[in-house]
């Protein structure tokens, strides 16, 4: 599974006692689903002008008529591409190209399958979905009043803590801050590591798209501009979980998941928990921020100098620490149940820390470790390029040094690490053409949180149309965009409050327990997962992997929330929208 590897089903939910027996019903998508869902789906949101569109028939036609929403105009007539299956749905598509149309404006689409909704195309069609998802964060704040309006609010919540005894310390530490890390109240370094570290990416090569967002947050109007001051939010409560030796607590949260109650309501202990056992800190945690808090020491320079440095410092900190103690792996200790992210191999980490640390310092002390590092990457078919996710960095190291533009790179890893980009990204763009909706998955890739396995793909052909352009690339990932926004066999826009028809009931505590209908806004869904992991899920038949999702908040293995899901989200938005 793609997050929180080796749970077990009662720590996942806190326990089954803590969900009552009506969540447990089809809240939404029932056995029938099927006959309810559109025959002809696309992105909710619409396309840009210059972009390809593509629109997927779920039922035979033989020909369309595209029509001006306004006057019903006839724009374009033609003929849909041949019926063939799709192996990751099981249905049976006709893919309808319009991409020759470019004017701005809204459209309908006739078909023998259906009718469509409107099509819009526009150069602001994702401007909201990008402030919606990245607003979202300010949503997940832990340690202070939120309040996003329509009622989407909470008192400050979490403001006391305390050392676990796995810490090797004891006492209360007070360390409000930090983002809940998915439908629960906890807050991990592991999780955070990605998840910042994408959002501060997308402020390096998207800034044109992020520097004026207005977020409309408690910050807004200062020296900071918004996108940096949230993930400084989070970046700040990163930090206190530094010691003093420069190692990195794994996490902070009670020792068992809260009920479905508002985060203001959980009075359970927040414990900063540690190994259990000598140095007491993990080697991926603290690696993990040596690499965030050694890019924010390049982004906060022109803001906030001192800030810069006290990152750089941490950065530097952490990786003598993690370099000393390369291998000190976590596990959930005694009486902890909560997420464990437990992960056997930190090189991966190691690797990512180095590279970010040479491409802020220019210190050869790193380029050496990030080149020796990368030993374990070669193979007779060159370097791998692997899609990124919470446990697997090596591509964002990889790429970190490629884009680092410093003297004394190798020209030799230069040239690997384009070629294996790009080699990856094709692939990725051959997947895109087979799939009947347009995502660039593999039918492998249907596992818990597929949809940020998407959204990861796609910042992985962003970056490599950075390192070598190819529009192909550019197109693949604006493709799975379209599936997460509607273009797939539920006709279901996977962020909540975007689009004509959003999925509803995320496994999410603020909006289970908040008494309003609509669920908190911006935020992505785990997706479709081919490995039902709780009781919900067990009880779908075994069918395509894109079948294997249900719009419930029990569902958690399909349908639950997290932070390192809606960062590539924001970073694809981010790079569509400049």
């Amino acid at each position: 599974m793609e997050r929180r590897t080796f749970l077990q089903l009662a720590s996942v939910c806190g326990g089954a006692a803590i969900l009552p027996a009506a969540l447990f019903s089809n809240s939404r998508l029932d056995a029938d689903a099927e006959a309810t869902v559109g025959r002809v789906v696309l992105d909710q949101l619409g396309y840009l002008p210059n972009a390809s569109k593509r629109i997927t028939l779920r039922s035979a036609s033989s020909s369309f008529t595209l029509r001006s929403a306004k006057d019903g105009t006839i724009i374009l007539q033609g003929k849909p591409g041949p019926v063939r299956e799709d192996a990751a749905s099981g249905d049976h598509i006709q893919i309808v190209d319009l991409t020759s149309v470019k004017e701005p404006g809204s459209y309908v689409l006739d078909t023998e399958a259906g009718k469509s909704s409107k099509i819009e195309i526009g150069n602001d069609v994702y401007r909201n979905a990008l402030f919606l998802s990245m607003r979202s964060y300010y949503g997940q704040r832990c340690g202070c009043s939120v309040d996003l309006g329509g009622g989407y609010s909470h008192p400050a919540c979490h403001l006391a803590g305390e050392y676990h005894k796995s810490s090797g310390k004891e006492g209360a530490i007070k360390n409000p801050g930090g983002w809940h890390d998915a439908g629960d109240y906890g807050r991990y370094i592991v999780n955070s590591g990605i998840s910042t570290g994408t959002l501060l990416w997308a402020w390096e090569l998207c800034n044109g798209a992020v520097r004026n967002l207005d977020l409309k947050l408690p910050e807004s109007g200062g020296k900071v501009p918004d996108f940096l001051a949230e993930i400084r939010w989070n970046l700040d409560w990163m930090l206190t979980l530094q010691d003093s030796d420069g190692g990195v607590w794994h996490k902070q949260t009670s020792e068992n998941f809260c009920a479905f109650i508002m985060p203001q309501d959980d009075r359970m202990t927040s414990y900063v928990i540690g190994t259990g056992i000598n140095p007491y800190k993990s080697t991926c945690a603290t690696a993990d921020l040596a690499a965030v808090a050694a890019i924010a020491a390049r982004c906060y320079g022109p803001y906030d100098d001192a800030y810069a440095k006290r990152c750089a410092e941490a950065a530097k900190r952490a990786f003598a620490w993690a370099a000393k103690n390369p291998d000190v792996t976590f596990r959930n200790p005694a009486g902890v149940g909560t997420g464990e992210y437990g992960d056997n191999d930190c090189r991966d980490e190691l690797l990512w820390a180095s590279a970010e640390l040479w491409r802020t310092t220019g210190d050869d002390l790193y380029r050496k470790a990030f080149e020796s590092g990368t030993a374990s990457l070669k193979s007779e078919k060159g370097l791998a390029i692997k899609t990124p996710g919470w446990n697997q960095l090596s591509a964002l190291a990889l790429w970190t040094y490629a884009l680092a533009d410093r003297k004394g790179a190798s020209p030799e890893v230069l040239a690997l690490i384009r070629e294996a980009s790009s080699k990856a990204a094709d692939a990725l763009v051959a997947k895109s053409r087979e799939n009947g909706y347009g995502n660039t998955m593999s039918l492998s890739d249907y596992v818990w949180g597929s949809n940020g396995v998407a959204a990861n793909q796609s910042l992985q052909l962003i970056v490599a149309n950075r390192l070598q352009k190819n529009s192909d690339f550019i197109d693949a990932a604006a493709e799975n965009l379209h599936y997460l926004l509607g273009r797939n066999c539920w006709d279901l826009s996977w962020v909540t409050q975007l689009g004509r028809n959003p999925f509803r009931n995320p496994h999410h505590r603020p909006s289970g327990a908040d008494k309003i209908d609509a669920p908190w806004p911006g935020l992505l869904s785990g997706g479709p997962n081919a490995h039902p992991s709780d009781p919900v899920a067990r009880r779908l038949e075994h069918g395509p992997p894109m079948k294997m999702y249900r719009d419930e908040l029990a569902a958690y293995s399909m349908n639950e929330i997290a932070i390192n899901w809606n960062a590539p989200l924001v970073f694809l938005l981010a790079a569509l929208n400049e």
